[in-house]
């Protein structure tokens, strides 16, 4: 739409500008439509091109997971065995900010692909598990027995597609160094912007002493990362 707009603008402007050199006889009639022509023009093939990214990458994504042995459609209908404890800290940070917001559709396809409740015992603003933990571990198998429990009902999570994956990384990750620092800055970030919603802008001052070693645990890991950004492989 952007470029659409300023190849209006340019066009109407180049337009205007050929009338002094040119004449107006040039273009006739039509002069007045030429600069929706042009913008229309630019906005078609912009369109259409992404749009060819698109599939070209879908086609890519798909290819890896089948090489995974995954459904390229449903990557967690086997489970969540592919996924890193990093990844999956990050689709529930989102999985409850989304909820926070009201975004329900999107909520519900968390749900049914993640095996993500409202009830279980993540929370983020400030973030209560880490990777590697014993309390992720506990965490995944509740995930895993909701998922074994819709299987068994004979229900299979929903299709998920290349925009869900651009908007949440939703398929799972190879974990190499950049990729894992570049989801826990994302997952830290939420757990910051919650914070700064429920408590202020500094945080570690209003929180009650229980919470107060996980607010600064937060917030000094997203101060280091950001020191060092990373992006995902």
């Amino acid at each position: 739409m952007k470029l659409g707009f300023t190849v209006v603008c340019l066009s109407g402007a180049l337009v205007l500008l050929s009338a002094p050199l040119f004449g107006t006889t040039w273009a006739g009639p039509f002069a007045p439509a030429l600069p929706a022509a042009a913008g229309l023009l630019a906005g078609g093939v912009m369109y259409f091109g992404e749009g060819s990214r698109l599939r070209r990458r879908a086609g890519v994504v798909r290819r890896r997971l089948a090489e995974m042995g995954l459904d390229p459609d449903r990557p967690t209908a086997n489970g969540l065995g592919v996924y890193y404890d990093a990844q999956l800290i990050l689709l529930r940070s989102e999985y409850e900010y989304l909820r926070l917001r009201g975004a329900g559709k999107t909520v519900h396809l968390f749900e049914e692909s993640f095996g993500f409740t409202p009830e279980d015992s993540f929370e983020t603003g400030p973030l209560n598990v880490a990777p590697d933990t014993e309390e992720m571990r506990l965490l995944r198998e509740l995930w895993e027995r909701r998922l074994t429990g819709s299987r068994q009902r004979g229900m299979e999570p929903p299709a998920l597609g290349l925009r869900e994956d651009l908007a949440y990384r939703v398929f799972p990750r190879e974990m190499t160094v950049p990729a894992e620092l570049a989801m826990r800055l994302a997952y830290l970030a939420i757990s910051r912007e919650l914070l700064r919603k429920r408590y202020g802008r500094d945080p570690r001052k209003e929180v009650e002493p229980v919470l107060r070693r996980r607010v600064e645990r937060d917030l000094e890991e997203y101060a280091a990362l950001t020191r060092r950004p990373a992006r995902p492989s």
